[in-house]
């Protein structure tokens, strides 16, 4: 006898959440040179604390 398997719902899915992200970053910069990414990464670089 075989049972089936329950289907869990997920409140937070990762890949769908972080595809997104992806997404939105490249949109905001397409057709950016090198310079103007490395200027856009470190603006919106993370600050951690020590």
């Amino acid at each position: 006898m075989k049972t089936k398997a329950k289907k869990i719902e997920k409140e937070f899915d990762t890949v769908k959440f972080f595809r997104a992200v992806k997404e939105k970053i490249a949109e905001e910069t397409n057709g950016m040179s090198f310079k103007e990414f490395k200027e856009y990464l470190s603006k919106r670089k993370l600050n951690t604390t020590k």
